[in-house]
């Protein structure tokens, strides 16, 4: 008698779940803000000190580069780039840890608001501006901060094999060896 799916299949498709949610929240979360700051910030701007909420529209991709490119190449471009992502990510989820599921389900979610909101009319609304540095929005955030995850829990080493330590911790070893 079957008590349900075994482990293997339960953690592959709770994985892989995580990260479709988590890029849905994400994308979510932007796009709702973005959509408040059209109508909120659409005359006026608010200081925060540091960050100001300011209304901005870039045609380009990051630092509005390709902003001479129609929108149509940007928008299949990009969404292109959101499929392989999260193609990948369907494939690497079930063996990623939950830290690294939360990072691609924010580059995928930021990524996919960013191209809805393309899509819809040829341009993404930034809103957060810092004086220093290009207007952008949560979406680029999230892109950015899954990225850099996603890159330091690749970059730190490999815990030690079994081998290793028995090598380094047998009591008959020749340590001179």
């Amino acid at each position: 008698m079957s008590r349900g799916p075994d482990t293997s299949i339960r953690r592959e498709r709770t994985g892989r779940v995580l990260v479709l949610l988590t890029a849905a929240t994400f994308a979510g979360i932007d796009l709702v803000a973005k959509a408040a700051s059209e109508v909120r910030l659409a005359s006026s701007t608010v200081d925060l000190g540091l960050l100001q909420l300011q209304l901005a529209y870039n045609s380009g991709v990051a630092f509005s580069m390709g902003n001479r490119l129609p929108a149509g190449v940007i928008v299949a471009i990009t969404a292109a780039l959101v499929v392989v992502m999260t193609a990948y990510a369907w494939r690497w989820a079930p063996r990623a840890g939950l830290v690294e599921r939360i990072a691609a389900g924010a580059v995928i979610g930021g990524a996919l608001a960013n191209v809805l909101d393309r899509a819809r009319d040829g341009r993404v609304t930034d809103y957060l501006h810092t004086g220093w540095w290009p207007t952008f929005n949560l979406a680029d955030t999230f892109l950015v901060c899954g990225s850099i995850v996603i890159v330091l829990v690749h970059a730190r080493p490999e815990p030690a094999t079994d081998t290793a330590i028995s090598l380094t911790t047998d009591q008959g070893a020749d340590p001179s060896v």
